[in-house]
């Protein structure tokens, strides 16, 4: 006798459950995708308990027949899809046909639906599959459904739900999705009463931004947009003033569809290049069209993933779109308010500022100038009336390079540097603070300024124009130096030396664990050489996959890092300036290559406000 049977319809649909209703927020997803799908602009959802005690979701959508109420909680019945066909041009959220049924075969369902004005509709109440009750009623145009006691008979599934707040939250986020994904809509979120979102459903999508991250960051966000032959991209952006944690902060929709795309969020991560500190992340939230025969759906039962017939073009598209969207904007941070309570000492008593013409020599760096001469910041106490000690605090070799001419590389920046940094204030050197901060003006207001970023950056933008070549640059070096490394990652190198050379240093065995470096670019910074290539080398070795463009960027990263000027070193006016003025000149002049700002402002009204010549 056989031992394969045929599943009863309940078990199968209960089975069908596990993959479309994972939690109370994966009801109120489809439940609102279907909302969407019927032509609603207001969506209410309600919820109890995180949602395992009620999901209600209510729309002024189309409706649903009457002839249609029982059908729609039918396996694979679907209003959305007629054949195979139109599988490969799905416009609507919907269209699997297996969300209704999965919802009813783990829960106690009452739905009521009226599809047109006359003020009669049908409530059908489910439990577990199984129809209970069918009734007139009466209905708005719309319909509403109210999903009770979730996962009622599979005990097991409800064992190991969260607590009630961690079932909120994706509540929340998943409410939160779709109305950033249409702007269009009115959505109302409420748990046991209280209202937790509200937003306006006029098109603004500033405005649901605001309701969703609050005013400060909807205003610290730009627009997007862009066209493409297959795509068009709309949505905003925030400046690398405002940052998370982490990815939750994007949204990104593609034909109104809230979905999950590694290609898409990387395309915005790389367009966010070193704008950002390390482990943070941008709030973005991006709109994407496109033909429906560009992308495939169909891929999970979530309908959360999505493949593209042409992800490399798509996203090249996204990097540039968003790339193009920040240059627009200068993203300089304002000062931290005043504070109202008093200080432990003035503010003249614990700030030096080094004078416009320097000491020693009345226009430049002290006559006396000697390398290491000085270890600290000369700071004098009030009162001390000795002349200020003459000696520079970093190496000649360092500091020097922010007054020289750029290399031919940096001269000729690439193409559309001018427009991406045209909104860069020119500043005028003012002073110097610990060392460490330039101090600038111009008629806005007044600037600090990172002197170690501003440089790392200046430097960062001239050696990766520079590692694109560096074949003809390499040189060999006099005395070569001698790099050992375990076993195990000198086996990893040995297989990886014709990396090195993609940017001009080369590497030769010597013995089984060692490795000779012979040559590198020339104008690798004098005497960090061996430093240099030991860091390339245990990059090479921790990653899994090198990518050349990743490692050019990281050589150059490490190279401009050596060559700044760092903190705690004096600069003579002549020496600021210049810096300043080849900030200006960059690419990108408001982040150091780690994603760190370089510049903070303190606007006229600003300073007013902090010595109470404004009141308000």
């Amino acid at each position: 006798m056989g031992i394969i049977r045929l599943l009863d319809e309940h078990v199968a649909n209960q089975i069908a459950a596990g993959e479309v209703v994972e939690r109370p927020a994966s009801v109120v997803k489809e439940l609102v995708e279907n909302a969407i799908d019927a032509g609603a602009t207001a969506i209410d959802v309600e919820a109890e308990e995180g949602g395992l005690k009620l999901v209600r979701v209510t729309d002024n959508g189309h409706g649903i027949a009457p002839e249609d109420m029982e059908l729609a909680f039918q396996r694979h019945a679907t209003s959305k899809i007629r054949s195979g066909r139109d599988l490969f041009r799905i416009a609507t959220l919907g269209f699997r046909g297996e969300a209704l049924p999965s919802i009813a075969a783990v829960a106690r369902v009452t739905c009521r639906s009226a599809a047109g004005d006359g003020g009669l509709g049908v409530r059908l109440d489910i439990e577990g599959s199984r129809i209970v009750r069918r009734e007139e009623t009466a209905a708005s145009r719309g319909t509403d459904i109210a999903v009770r006691d979730l996962f009622f008979n599979t005990p097991a599934r409800l064992k190991y739900m969260r607590t009630v707040q961690t079932e909120l939250g994706h509540v929340c986020d998943a409410v939160y999705r779709q109305a950033l994904a249409h702007p269009g809509i009115a959505f109302t979120l409420r748990h046991n009463g209280q209202v937790l979102l509200r937003t306006p459903g006029n098109g603004d999508l500033r405005q649901v931004v605001a309701a969703i991250y609050g005013t400060a960051a909807a205003r610290a966000m730009v627009e997007l947009a862009g066209e493409h032959p297959d795509y068009a991209i709309s949505g905003l952006v925030a400046l690398p003033v405002e940052t998370r944690s982490n990815r939750n902060a994007v949204t990104i929709a593609v034909n109104g569809r809230h979905v999950r795309s590694p290609a898409i969020l990387q395309a915005l991560l790389d367009a966010y290049h070193t704008m950002l500190p390390v482990n943070r992340y941008p709030l973005a939230v991006v709109h994407l069209r496109m033909d429906p025969s560009l992308l495939d759906v169909n891929v999970h039962p979530s309908k959360l993933e999505v493949r593209f017939s042409k992800e490399a073009e798509l996203r090249a598209f996204v990097e540039e779109a968003v790339r193009r969207a920040l240059g627009r904007q200068p993203y300089i941070p304002s000062g931290p308010a005043a504070k109202t309570a008093g200080t432990s000492a003035p503010e003249q008593q614990r700030i030096r500022f080094v004078p416009q013409g320097g000491a020693g020599t009345g226009n430049g760096w002290p006559a006396a100038f000697k390398e290491g001469q000085a270890e600290s910041y000369p700071f004098r106490k009030r009162g001390d009336n000795r002349p200020a000690q003459e000696g520079a605090i970093v190496p000649e070799r360092v500091w020097r390079a922010a007054l020289e001419e750029p290399a031919a590389a940096d001269a000729a920046p690439a193409a559309g540097a001018e427009a991406r940094s045209a909104a860069f204030p020119e500043l005028h050197w003012v002073g110097q603070v610990h060392g460490t901060y330039i101090v600038a003006q111009n008629e806005s207001g007044l600037f600090l300024i990172d002197q170690h970023a501003a440089h790392e950056r200046i430097q960062y933008e001239h050696f990766y124009d520079l590692f694109g070549r560096p074949p003809e640059a390499s040189q060999e070096l006099l005395l070569p130096v001698t790099l050992e490394f375990p076993p195990g990652e000198a086996a990893v190198l040995r297989a990886r030396l014709p990396v090195f050379e993609t940017v001009g240093v080369y590497l030769e065995e010597f013995g089984a664990s060692a490795f000779i470096v012979r040559s590198v670019p020339h104008w690798f910074p004098k005497g960090e050489e061996e430093a240099l290539v030991r860091e390339m080398a245990e990059w090479v070795v921790a990653e899994r996959d090198v990518d050349l463009a990743k490692f050019r960027e990281k050589a150059a990263i490490l190279c401009a890092c050596k060559a700044a000027v760092k903190a705690n070193s004096a600069l003579s006016a002549e020496a600021g300036q210049r810096l300043l003025e080849r900030l200006a000149s960059c690419r990108q002049p408001y982040t150091c290559p780690h994603g760190r700002p370089i510049v903070v402002s303190f606007s006229r009204y600003e300073l007013d406000k902090m010595f109470k010549r404004v009141m308000s």
